[in-house]
């Protein structure tokens, strides 16, 4: 009985996990996905600041998922842990706000 309820659980698992990222998939707008082709050499850089930096002690949030006014507390207070200079948190910022 415990190794069925177990196996129950684990497919119901799989799908939902299935079903997530379709979803997602699906649910992205063409928009998204031209920002991202079309950025500038400047907000490249800031994107590989922030990919390579932030990443290294936690995982990497989308920028919609804050917005502009809450993401400037949050990148000062990352800036100053990962001991990045005021260049380099002015384009990992300027990445942030251009996919907003």
């Amino acid at each position: 009985m415990k190794n069925i309820l177990i196996l129950a659980g684990l497919a119901l698992f799989v799908v939902s996990c299935g079903t997530q990222k379709s979803a997602s998939v699906a649910s992205t707008p063409a928009t998204e996905t031209t920002k991202a082709v079309a950025l500038t050499p400047e907000l490249e850089a800031g994107k590989n600041l922030y990919d390579n930096n932030c990443a290294k002690c936690h995982k990497l949030y989308e920028p919609k998922k804050f917005t502009k006014e809450e993401w400037a507390p949050i990148l000062v207070r990352m800036g100053k842990k990962a001991k990045l200079d005021e260049t380099q948190m002015a384009s990992i910022s300027n990445y942030i706000d251009s996919q907003l």
